[in-house]
């Protein structure tokens, strides 16, 4: 399975992950010059811009390891890029993680969710 076979794997895993806890899907893959959110989402008054990161080795680091500092400021341009260009948006806002780990099958080992992960 090639990197970004693996990446869309992951993103289809976090969104089903994400429903079943609540959330309500906006829009995934929104493209803006900055780059791309992979899922943005509502969770009561938030909207939520969710960084999905998917590993099936950890021989590089968690897949939460590798939001870099670089990667959260990217997510905060994004972010604030997202609320300038849309409205009747929810009052708050914040960036969550979902870090997917696949086993040999192709299948979820962990789907862990990090709220509020970039401050």
């Amino acid at each position: 399975m090639k990197r970004k076979e693996v990446g869309i794997l992951g993103e289809k895993m976090a969104l089903e992950f994400l429903l079943e806890k609540g959330y309500r899907l906006r829009e995934t893959n929104f493209r803006s010059r900055e780059g791309e959110i992979d899922i943005v989402a509502e969770q009561g008054d938030y909207l939520v811009f969710v960084e999905v990161r998917t590993r099936k080795s950890l021989h590089f680091g968690t897949p939460e390891e590798s939001v870099t500092r670089a990667k959260q400021e990217k997510l905060i341009e994004l972010a604030l890029a997202y609320l300038q260009t849309h409205r009747d948006l929810p009052p708050f806002w914040r960036i969550d993680v979902v870090a997917v780990e696949l086993d040999r099958n192709e299948k979820p080992s962990r789907i862990d969710l990090i709220e509020n992960a970039i401050n």
